[in-house]
């Protein structure tokens, strides 16, 4: 029992999984933003160039 608890407060101190989660969430937070941006930017470009285009006679 003396060892599983030795090995409990080992784990208690160690804090490296804490900031691979950090890092894991900031990671994730930061691909949503530029996903959802770049959508937005394409579909935005897409109809600005499609304006553009339909207002050119002869095209």
């Amino acid at each position: 029992m003396f060892a599983y608890t030795k090995l409990l407060s080992a784990l208690y101190g160690d804090r490296r999984g804490v900031t691979a989660l950090e890092y894991a969430l900031i990671a994730g937070v930061l691909a949503t933003v530029l996903v959802t941006a770049f959508t937005t930017l394409g579909t935005d470009l897409k109809t600005a160039l499609t304006t553009m285009a339909s207002s050119i006679p002869g095209a």
